[in-house]
This record gives C-alpha cells, structure tokens and sequence, in this order.
C-alpha cells in the first residue's frame, strides 16, 4: 500500500512516496516532465512490487502529462478536485500554515493514504472531447477580443456615424456574417452617405445588400440617410479617419474569421459523437450551441450521477439549516465550471427568447418559476439546473445503448 502524492507545477513536479502512519520511503523530490524522468519515476514504482496509487491535484492542463504516461504505465491514477485538497490541507496543518511544494507534495500522499478506499481512478476522456474542450477555450478566448474589438470600433463610430450600431448586428455565429463590419467598412463616415441624394444612397444601399447577402431594404436605408444627415459626426472625414475606421474593421473581421473556423472545427468534432442528435434536439440548443455545450460538459460518463454535473457546474444551492430553521432563498455555490454555466445560460435565454413549438419541460418550469415570482435569472438558473439534469439522463441513454 504506497501512495504517491505529486505536487504539479506547469513544466516539474515534486514527488513524495508515503506508507501507511506517515512513513515516507522517497522523497519529496523533484521531477521535470520529460520522457526520461518520468520514465524513472515509473520504473522506480514498479520496482516497489506492491500495490500503488498516484494522487495528484488538478491544475489546469499541467497535470495531464503526468496523469496520461502514468495511467499508460498502468498505474493507478487519481486526480482530485482543488477544492477538496484545500480543505483537507486546510483541516492537517492547524494554526501553522506552511505552503511549499515538498509539504504539498506530502499533504497530497497522505491524502491517498487516508482515502485509499475511496480514492477513484481518473480515465482519460475520448480525444475528441479533449480536443473540443481545447478549442472551447480558445473560442472563449478569442470572443473575449471580438468584444473588445467591437467597443473599439463602436467607440470610433461614435465619431463618425452616432446611432448606427443600433442598426445592424455584428458577428452572428450562425452564418459568420458581421453586418455593421460590412456596413462601416464600405462607408465608414455619414459625410459619405449625406452628400448623395436618398435616392441614390437607397440604390446604393440595396446593392451592397444584395451583394453582401443581406435582406435588401428600402426602408433601413432611408433610416440610416436620415439618421447620415440629422447626425454630428465629431470627426471629419479624411485619410487619418478612413484609416482608423478601416483598421478597427480590419481587426474585428480577422478576429469573426479565427472564431468561424473555431467553430466549424466544433461542429465536426461534435458531429461525430453519438450524443450529438440528442443535445441538438434539446429546447434552446442550435447549431452554434451543442458543440460548446458538448465541449464544456464533456464525457458525462465521468459523473456518477445529474446531482455531480450539477456540482461540477457550481449551480447546485447547498442546504442551509440550524435547529428549527430551514433557509429558503440559498444562492448558487459558483463553485466549479464557469464555462458551464454561462453557455447553459445561453441556451436558458434562447429557450426564452424563442419558446418550442411543443411542450418543454425546462421552458415551462422556468415560466413557472417566474410566475411563482423570481428573478428572471433566477429562474433561468433553475431551468438551467432541470435542464442539466434531462441532459445527463438523455445522453448516458445514449451510451447505455451501445
């Protein structure tokens, strides 16, 4: 019975051997990930000849190169949630805190020693949802510049052409079109607009749309003529304008290309699970939103049950009670993947914005819940909760098939 407690840090980790009642048989020592290292490492274990069990904190990515050539080794490995570890670090150190990789590494290997029963092994996910997963973070990522972007070129329309960002939508995932992007890039200044008759704007308006792809309207177009002669622009237009204006544009349209090609890539990915008809079937999940919602859950296979999606989401309200007093209005724990919980959210505001046909199960519950009189977010967290809950139960089906 030897537990290994391993300390990962993002390029070495420190390692301690433990046997039972704290006796330490190597270590705390240092480790690089490389092949050689960990080569020795495992040869070292297996030299041991009894029974091991590699314990390791989660930390990002960083641990999946160890976790992987261990589990590949054979060797038992399980990877506990941070927060679990910072408690028990937390209730064995007392009034003295000490934080260093050797004590971690430690703390760790006495972990596995006083949970060995309860410790569970840590399979490796299908590559596909390690590769969705991936992407799903650079997809938010790169959302993150987009909206950056966008402000910095609304905050240069303001000078330029105030009130037209209300007009047109920019980047939409569903077809990986930018309208205000096309728009401003072709006119990019009211000036431009104004000293041609509406007539001719019009014209001119109804081309571009009709090359653009868009929806061809007389009506927008004699909007925007209106809003082109009513407005101060702030900022004349010249050379130093059209520059910014075109850059700000130029920025924002390579950045819509990184996030279509993101995205296709999910699609493909996500088209090929079994499980991917189902969530796509699912209330408030469209083209863009399954593969994101596929690539932040992952494999539910890993979760015991919907109540461990649910805490793995942070969104499951913990009890609250003290003699004869029950609480009642608990908040959320926000306590696990955020990811989670801001794509669900979409799809609870997608469920909203655009009600099934038939009837749904999580779109009535969240109607009720409003009617009983909460919060509108509130009640999206709760349909939120009903709908990870039919998700978990609808795909394990899936696989419990096969």
């Amino acid at each position: 019975m030897i537990s290994v407690g391993i300390d990962v840090s993002k390029e070495k980790s420190t390692v301690c051997i433990m046997k039972p009642l704290g006796e330490i048989i190597a270590g705390p020592f240092e480790i690089d990930h490389m092949d050689s290292e960990l080569r020795g490492l495992a040869k070292m274990l297996h030299a041991m000849n009894e029974e091991v069990k590699v314990v390791m904190e989660a930390t990002g990515i960083y641990h999946l190169p160890v976790q992987t050539y261990l589990a590949e080794k054979g060797f038992f490995v399980s990877v506990i949630n941070p927060y679990q570890m910072k408690q028990y670090r937390t209730e064995g150190q007392g009034l003295r805190k000490v934080k260093t990789d050797k004590a971690d590494s430690m703390i760790i290997a006495k972990y596995g020693i006083d949970h060995w029963s309860s410790l569970k092994e840590s399979v490796s996910q299908n590559e596909k949802y390690d590769e969705l997963k991936i992407l799903s973070r650079q997809y938010r990522h790169y959302m993150r510049i987009h909206v950056e972007s966008l402000l910095g070129l609304t905050h240069l329309l303001d000078y330029t052409m105030p009130g037209i960002k209300g007009e047109f939508k920019s980047w939409n995932p569903d077809n990986g079109k930018d309208k205000l992007s096309d728009f401003v890039d072709h006119y990019w200044h009211y000036e431009n607009i104004a000293k041609r008759s509406e007539r001719q704007f019009v014209e001119s308006y109804v081309k571009w749309a009709k090359r653009k792809g868009y929806r061809q309207s007389q009506e927008k177009a004699s909007k925007i003529y209106s809003m082109a002669k009513e407005g101060i622009p702030t900022l004349p237009a010249n050379q130093t304008t059209k520059m910014l204006v075109n850059q700000a544009v130029e920025v924002l349209k390579r950045v819509d290309e990184t996030l279509n090609t993101i995205l296709s890539r999910m699609k493909e990915l996500a088209k090929a699970l079994p499980e991917y008809p189902v969530v796509r079937s699912m209330g408030g999940v469209g083209d863009t939103l399954a593969p994101r919602l596929i690539a932040d859950i992952g494999d539910v296979r890993r979760f015991h049950s919907a109540k461990a999606l649910i805490a793995y989401a942070g969104i499951d309200p913990p009890p609250y009670e003290s003699g004869k007093f029950h609480g009642t209005n608990r908040k959320i724990l926000k306590r696990g993947a955020a990811s989670i919980r801001k794509t669900g959210y979409e799809v609870m505001r997608s469920l909203k914005s655009h009600p099934p046909a038939e009837d749904n199960e999580v779109y009535l519950y969240i109607m009720k819940k409003e009617s009983e009189g909460k919060a509108k977010k509130s009640a999206k967290i709760a349909g939120l909760n009903k709908f990870l809950r039919i998700y978990y139960a609808r795909v394990k089906e899936v696989y419990t098939k096969e």
